[in-house]
């Protein structure tokens, strides 16, 4: 295709999506999509300049506002931010800071910055008439926005009345902020959305501009809507004559004599006369320092409360930003750094059913293979069939996935523009795809079982969870080698295990006599694992290992907690009452007395006779990961320790985590997280002190 038909293509797209995002608050299509569909055609009018034009949307900004809202004409006008997407590129962007300004390396060095969260919301004005609240609009085309006054006037953080002396400021005076929706009202708000069989919102920020650009202010009432200010912009201030105008160049932050020389002043006056300022903003020197607080505010971003897409990087002097000027548009003195994108669309090339140790049937995604939060995915969660109806997504689709942070990736909803004609709804399978029988959905269930408990599916599962790690730890035994057990007729189910010998493994594909004998002994030394990991691995409903640690110290053995009654179960600290009915229904089955048998007979150990005492309770509310070897701790005594002092021992390190234990070859990659987070490395003296006391050592 010529460059000029790819051009134009490209601006009939960018048309649609700007449209469906600004102005009906429906995007299809991820920002990190959007945002590929301008740099393209950023890229082709930067190889052939004759194709610029002044309507092209590499020259402008947002989009037309709606015309639901009476326009609101911005006297400044509010323009979008270039961005860059790793240090190289915001290097590039400070040398080019550096020569539009003439400084000379040292003062460059020593340039200051603003560095705050950039909120993935909607951008908004706010305008005060001598201290009382008059004004609210959106961006819209950074020139005109929408009239949002009565909207705003709900949002319980935008104060109505300044909290200063009106005489100490100009009579006319904007601030200018990011209206945004907490994630924790996000979910409330969907989840109000699918009780009442409304449509979802696919993320806060499009949740915040469907709440905010309501025609009743009521509906924008009970949204729970929020905002942080960011700049104090005052009209008569903005830079005057016809260069100026001509250029878009933004106002700078007001100054008032001489006080608010700076963006930080202005953020301090923004706290002073009553708005939110983000908690989060840092002022660093030098651009190491910027970079350092943008990867230590995305190693955070999921511990915020609200969603955010990266950090907005400011030069912190006033008038070093009146000298960078602008753009036709975006400011020269700031620039946003983007963090990778945790959504982007991808062929759903097939709808699968996965089974379950308990039977459960669950949708999963088979996705053509995308980048998403920093790695490659190729499947994603569909939860059940109500969700998969509720989403409408359909093999051959173009679908939204989301991965943020840890969590498993999940498909969002479909780009219904892309869908292939004669494309028929998903139907759930009336069997297991596994053994064949038929798939239940009991009434009032939002979840379908395959009931057939000799469903090789489900074996592979309850034997994978009996050897997985927290449970009975079995080396070597992953669920593909288990599947390989049950395929080739030795294993059934996982007391078979401990009747493995080593000529029968040695005699399978991709074994030795050495791992055949290595994995002979790894399930042999299992026999010997404490209590709470065989509760675990027995796969009880609700028996976790919290739970496992509090049974244990409750009653000692095994037979003990089989014997117990209900209500002896629930009287156990830690254990209520729907986690004591699990436990007594689970033992109260034959299969399942039967299974606890024939590992009596296999020589697992059930605990000894004597209730073990109750260790402090010091760590509660704390989360210790473990990682590397330990001189006088296993791993699962450690994560023992830890557990039946009331704490959580997980696998991976996350913000919520009180602090990490490193033994000797630890994992670099806990490390290097725990590193960015701040979160406290221990060495085993101090992770002895902090059994011991339930504080962490202080530093030395």
């Amino acid at each position: 295709m010529r460059p000029a038909e790819r051009a134009a293509e490209l601006r009939r797209a960018i048309a649609h999506h700007r449209r469906l995002y600004y102005e009906l608050d429906a995007p299809e299509i991820p920002d990190a999509d959007f945002d590929a569909l301008i740099d393209a055609l950023g890229a082709i009018e930067a190889a052939h300049p004759e194709l610029v034009t002044p309507d092209s949307p590499t020259q402008q900004v947002g989009s037309a506002p709606s015309a639901a809202f009476a326009p609101a004409a911005h006297r400044v006008p509010m323009m979008s931010l270039d961005k860059v997407v790793s240090f190289e590129e915001l290097v590039a962007w400070g040398s080019r800071t550096k020569r539009l300004l003439g400084l000379e390396e040292e003062a460059a060095a020593g340039l200051r910055f603003v560095c705050e969260p950039k909120i993935d919301g909607l951008s908004i004005s706010i305008t005060y008439d001598r201290g009382r609240y008059a004004r609210a609009a959106t961006r819209g085309d950074g020139r005109v926005g929408e009239d949002v006054t009565e909207n705003v006037r709900t949002i319980e953080a935008v104060p109505l009345e300044l909290a200063v002396d009106p005489a100490e400021l100009p009579a006319d005076l904007e601030v200018r902020g990011e209206v945004y929706l907490p994630i924790a009202a996000f979910e409330e708000l969907n989840a109000r959305q699918q009780a009442a069989g409304e449509k979802l919102f696919a993320n806060p920020r499009n949740a915040a501009a469907g709440s905010l650009r309501q025609r009743d202010p009521k509906v924008t009432a009970g949204r729970a809507l929020s905002v942080f200010a960011y700049q104090v912009v005052s009209a008569d201030l903005a830079p005057a004559g016809p260069e100026a105008a001509a250029s878009g160049e933004e106002a700078v932050e007001l100054e008032t004599a001489a006080t608010l020389g700076r963006q930080s002043d202005s953020l301090e006056l923004l706290g002073r006369i009553g708005f939110p300022v983000n908690p989060e903003i840092e002022v660093v020197t030098g651009l190491e320092a910027v970079y350092d607080f943008c990867q230590r505010l995305e190693a955070r971003r999921h511990a915020l409360g609200y969603e955010i897409d990266g950090a907005v990087v400011k030069i912190d002097d006033v008038s070093l930003q009146r000298r960078l000027g602008a753009t036709s548009h975006a400011p020269r003195w700031e620039v946003a750094y983007k963090f990778p994108p945790e959504e982007r669309s991808t062929l759903l090339e097939a709808i699968m059913v996965s089974i379950g140790r308990t039977g459960r049937a669950t949708p999963f995604a088979k996705l053509r293979p995308v980048r998403v939060g920093g790695s490659t995915v190729s499947l994603a969660s569909l939860h059940n069939e109500d969700q998969v109806a509720l989403k409408d997504v359909r093999p051959g689709d173009t679908v939204v996935v989301r991965k943020a942070g840890d969590v498993i990736p999940e498909v969002v909803g479909p780009v219904l523009s892309e869908r292939p004609p004669g494309l028929e709804p998903w139907a759930f399978p009336a069997c297991c795809p596994v053994c064949h029988q038929p798939l239940v959905r009991l009434e009032g269930e939002a979840d379908t079982y395959c009931v057939n408990a000799d469903c090789p599916g489900q074996q592979r599962q309850r034997i994978a969870h009996f050897a997985s790690r927290g449970a009975m730890d079995i080396e070597g035994l992953g669920e593909q080698r288990v599947h390989q057990l049950i395929e080739a007729g030795l294993v059934s189910d996982a007391t078979d295990l401990y009747r493995l010998e080593v000529a029968q493994l040695a005699s399978l594909e991709g074994f030795a006599e050495l791992s055949a004998r290595n994995l002979v002994a790894a399930i042999d030394a299992s026999r010997d694992r404490p209590l709470p990991n065989l509760l675990v691995a027995l796969g009880i409903r609700h028996v976790g290992a919290t739970v496992a640690h509090a049974l244990a110290r409750a009653f000692g053995a095994l037979d003990r907690i089989m014997a117990a009654s209900r209500e002896e179960l629930e009287a156990t600290e830690g254990i209520g009452s729907i986690i004591a009915a699990s436990i007594a229904a689970h033992f109260g089955a034959d299969h399942n007395r039967a299974f606890v048998d024939r590992l009596r007979q296999a020589g697992v150990s059930f605990g000894g006779a004597a209730v073990p005492p109750a260790a402090p309770q010091n760590l509660l509310g704390k989360s210790i990961v473990v990682t590397g070897t330990l001189e006088a701790f296993s791993r699962e005594g450690a994560e023992a320790a830890i557990t039946s002092r009331g704490g959580k021992s997980p696998g991976s390190v996350s913000p919520r985590t009180t602090a990490v234990v490193a033994g000797s070859s630890p994992g670099a990659a806990k490390l290097t997280k725990a590193e960015q987070l701040g979160i406290p490395i221990l060495d085993e003296a101090g992770f002895r002190q902090l059994l011991e006391s339930g504080e962490l050592p202080a530093a030395g």
